[in-house]
């Protein structure tokens, strides 16, 4: 059954929104100096993906990116398939450069807050040389082109000022949240051998300090690489690290009011930043993208399809190890605000973000799938709480948004309102599929595959089929795919990742249905796909109906198979404070299975659990938790350090030794 319930769209742009969007500036530049006219998103969207050398190529010259050298072929797609693809071979450029160049007095660079500070604002000339005295520093400490440099900071202005600084190099950024697991952070840093770690003694979250100076000192006895360490005291500012002879405070950093930005450009195809894999199963990979890739990818991502301009006020809640914030501070590419939240999405209560995109002024909110349905589960009105002054879109992502997530956005917070579900990850650090300012909304679906992409749904033969699940499968090279994993010797871990499933073409391992009308609706991960009697049908869809009884708090279904070609498909539910899960309950939730989908859709069994296991990043953990139910020791199923609620695991670890 499709998830969408109705051929009405919630919204549609008006002519004034299409003609106002800079995706609309951009087909009237191509009209102008290519001579080439678009009826339609469509159509625009064909064009790029038939011809995805001139595509790039207007992107690079409608955003004017600043480079030296030049280059014979705007993509070079070696023979043996996408790894080892070329963009713009022989150019060298900054990415740091082409967000200085946006400075202005007219509107902040940054606007924070935090659980315990009120909201702040961060000119572009205090972040000009704030960047400027830390690049200074970082020089004197040998730091060149290509060298790493680690950060352990929450989501900060000063962990903006740090990156940039390290871009304006040239240097490579990899970042972690501190509330990672320390042996989680040591084993991603490692991998990268880091010649600076900047590291804060602690977080705030839940309205509860954390205090990570231990952690911070394991971090310098595992890192034998790191030359200095530059000490953030964000929790308390006494806060003093002498027993460390490389440390240096942050502060020490921040005397040269007077020293200018300077930029030293890189080859197109060097590293930007190396981020990682959530590592709930495995060593997390370090996938390393280029300066030149992520600059066009993001300028063409959130200039066009995000529409974020000059002085608009972007915000997507995230924290520093999801690759959400690296796209966040990408909106600074545009001449964007970026608007940034340190703390708990639910302390003091479910509408701290939303009072806080109220007093920034927000323009643009984003934030995870969970967010948006623990807020309407949670009855949440925002009409007529001033958000509408500014509010002109609402993102989503981490996980697919239900329909009735879209409605209750549109009912409870904003009538007239885009919204753009985006999906992508870490591996691209943008979407393949989001929004365009020329499309309507349609409950449940997302808008469009995104300028570029080339994604089809691919069935388990190879066939492309359409208004029919199948996985998700992107057939050309895009400039943000990974130029390498770090430490992947012969490109192995980067091909079995994608690679081998479809020779040559890249398998992303969601669960897709591509519309008649172009949208596209995510099923939930193709490697948790559920098989019921031969059929296989998404996640998604048994959590939509089941999350919408009132007593279900959360769920996780998983399918287990078993020898004879049985499988066995248990429902976890978690329930609201003070409901029990008796017959009558079962009876409902299965009957709501069977009524909104179909009797495969019904479980085996139906159990109750405390918490739902979840990554740092708030994605379920489908996958670990049924190698766990399969017998595979928690071990090898799943790396602690790198989820959200760790503990929630020792449930389906009893629970496995009963099956």
């Amino acid at each position: 059954m499709n998830q969408s319930t109705s051929h009405i769209p919630l919204w549609s742009p008006s002519e004034d929104f299409i003609r106002s969007s800079q995706m609309y500036v951009y087909t009237q530049w191509l009209k102008s100096e290519y001579d080439m006219e678009f009826a339609d998103y469509e159509s625009l969207h064909a064009w790029s993906v038939s011809h995805i050398a001139a595509f790039w190529e207007s992107v690079f010259q409608y955003f004017e990116v600043m480079a030296t050298g030049s280059y014979t072929k705007v993509v070079d797609i070696p023979a043996s398939g996408m790894i080892g693809t070329k963009w713009f071979d022989g150019l060298t450029v900054n990415y740091a450069e082409h967000i200085f160049r946006n400075r202005s007095d007219a509107f902040p660079a940054i606007v924070f807050q935090s659980e315990n500070s009120r909201l702040t604002e961060i000119s572009w000339a205090e972040l000009t040389w704030r960047t400027g005295s830390f690049a200074r520093f970082l020089r004197s400490a040998g730091v060149k082109a290509g060298d790493r440099v680690a950060a352990f900071l929450p989501n900060i202005p000063e962990a903006i000022i740090a990156f940039l600084a390290v871009q304006s190099l040239g240097a490579v950024w990899s970042g972690c949240s501190p509330d990672f697991g320390t042996e989680s952070v040591i084993e991603r840093f490692a991998q990268i051998e880091p010649k600076i770690l900047i590291a804060a003694d602690g977080y705030r979250y839940n309205g509860k300090a954390y205090d990570r100076k231990e952690s911070v000192a394991q971090l310098m006895d595992s890192l034998p690489t790191v030359e200095k360490l530059v000490f953030l005291p964000y929790l308390s500012p006494d806060t003093r690290f002498e027993e460390e002879p490389k440390a240096v405070l942050w502060e020490e950093t921040q005397k040269n009011p007077e020293a200018p930005v300077v930029f030293t450009r890189v080859p197109f195809n060097d590293p930007l930043w190396i981020l990682y894999s959530s590592g709930t199963t495995g060593k997390p990979k370090a996938i390393t993208q280029s300066v030149g890739g992520c600059l066009i990818e993001h300028l063409k991502a959130l200039g066009l399809h995000q529409n974020v301009k000059r002085g608009d006020r972007f915000f997507w809640y995230s924290t520093t190890g999801w690759m959400m914030w690296n796209y966040t501070v990408a909106a600074l590419l545009t001449g964007g605000t970026v608007v940034i939240y340190d703390g708990s999405a639910g302390y003091p209560d479910l509408k701290v973000l939303w009072d806080f995109a109220v007093k920034a002024r927000v323009n643009h909110f984003g934030g995870g799938a969970a967010f948006y349905i623990a807020c309407m589960k949670a009855g949440l009105d925002l009409r007529n709480t001033g958000l509408e002054a500014h509010l002109e879109s609402v993102g989503s992502t981490g996980s697919p948004l239900p329909p009735e997530g879209f409605r209750w956005l549109y009912e409870y917070v904003k009538k007239d309102l885009w919204l753009i579900s985006l999906s992508g990850g870490t591996d691209v650090c943008s979407g393949f599929v989001g929004g365009s300012p020329f499309l309507p909304v349609y409950s449940g679906e997302i808008q469009c595959r995104m300028l570029g992409a080339k994604v089809v749904a691919l069935s388990e033969e190879g066939r492309e089929v359409a208004d029919e699940l199948g996985e998700m499968v992107i057939t050309l090279p895009m400039p943000s795919m990974p130029v390498f994993f770090w430490n992947d010797a012969g490109n192995e871990r980067y091909f079995s990742s994608y690679f081998d499933m479809y020779p040559g073409l890249w398998r992303h391992g969601d669960w897709i249905k591509i519309t008649s009308r172009g949208t596209v609706i995510i099923y939930g991960r193709s490697d948790a796909t559920l098989n019921r009697g031969g059929v296989r049908i998404g996640t998604s869809e048994v959590y939509r109906a089941v999350e919408s009884i009132p007593e279900v708090k959360d769920c996780m279904v998983i399918c287990i198979e078993r020898e004879g070609g049985a499988f066995f498909m248990p429902l976890f539910v978690v329930l609201k404070e003070g409901e029990m899960l008796n017959d009558s309950l079962k009876k409902q939730i299965n009957q709501a299975l069977r009524t909104q989908f179909s009797p495969r859709h019904v479980p085996d069994e139906i159990y109750q659990t405390n918490e739902i296991p979840y990554t740092i990043s708030g994605k379920k953990m489908e996958t670990p938790v049924k190698k766990i139910l399969m017998g595979v020791p928690v071990t090898k199923a799943a790396s602690k350090d790198a989820m959200k609620n760790p503990e929630s695991l020792d449930y389906f670890v009893q629970f496995a030794r009963t099956i």
